[in-house]
């Protein structure tokens, strides 16, 4: 089974910056997609980025491109999300997810099929 596990969530000026990282236990990190998704209030969870396994093809979602930037360390089992240029739009509850299967080069339609408990992040403006 694994286990998933995020931190860096908190409140943040508009602007501002924020970054979330999750652990990843239970079984092999390398070679599998991650991804972070955000729900909001009242709304439906969203895709924000994936990266595929070896971190060579990152996808974000155009509402986070070019404010974020996913990132993964294989070695310390951890995906990070960089957030900057936040705003209230941005609030949320942060969930990194793991798949068992990989992105291609042509994007990343995988299925999450491990989900953290998720971290919340609150702009202020």
């Amino acid at each position: 089974q694994v286990q998933l596990v995020e931190f860096g969530g908190g409140l943040v000026q508009a602007g501002g910056s924020l970054r979330l990282s999750c652990t990843a236990s239970g079984r092999a990190f390398t070679s599998y997609a991650m991804g972070w998704f955000r729900q909001a209030p009242g709304k439906e969870r969203e895709f924000v980025a994936a990266i595929s396994g070896y971190g060579n093809y990152p996808y974000y979602s155009e509402s986070v491109k070019d404010r974020f930037t996913i990132s993964r360390d294989n070695a310390k089992h951890t995906v990070y999300l960089q957030m900057n240029s936040l705003n209230p739009d941005d609030a949320a509850v942060y969930s990194c997810a793991a798949s068992d299967s990989d992105c291609s080069g042509s994007g990343c339609y995988v299925k999450y099929d491990y989900w953290g408990q998720g971290t919340r992040v609150t702009v202020s403006s």
